[in-house]
């Protein structure tokens, strides 16, 4: 994780990584890493992909944090 990734989070992808951690995300089938959040499709349909390429989730079949993903919600 780096300061660059910390400072272009938007407000909307830190509540996406607060979600993810509580387990409330799962990844839609059929739509690559679309996320759907307590059973509703998320409205940005490009944050899932976001996360997921900047090592902040990971969308294997779930939505889960990865350490850095963690690390920097817990510094937040």
């Amino acid at each position: 994780m780096t300061t660059t990734i910390s400072a272009q989070l938007s407000n909307r992808d830190r509540a996406v990584l607060r979600a993810v951690a509580e387990g409330r995300c799962t990844v839609a089938r059929g739509c690559g890493s679309a996320l759907v959040i307590d059973g509703l499709c998320c409205s940005d349909q490009f944050v899932g992909p976001r996360l997921a390429s900047a090592g902040l989730i990971a969308v294997d079949g779930s939505a889960r944090l990865t350490p850095s993903g963690l690390a920097l919600l817990q510094a937040a």
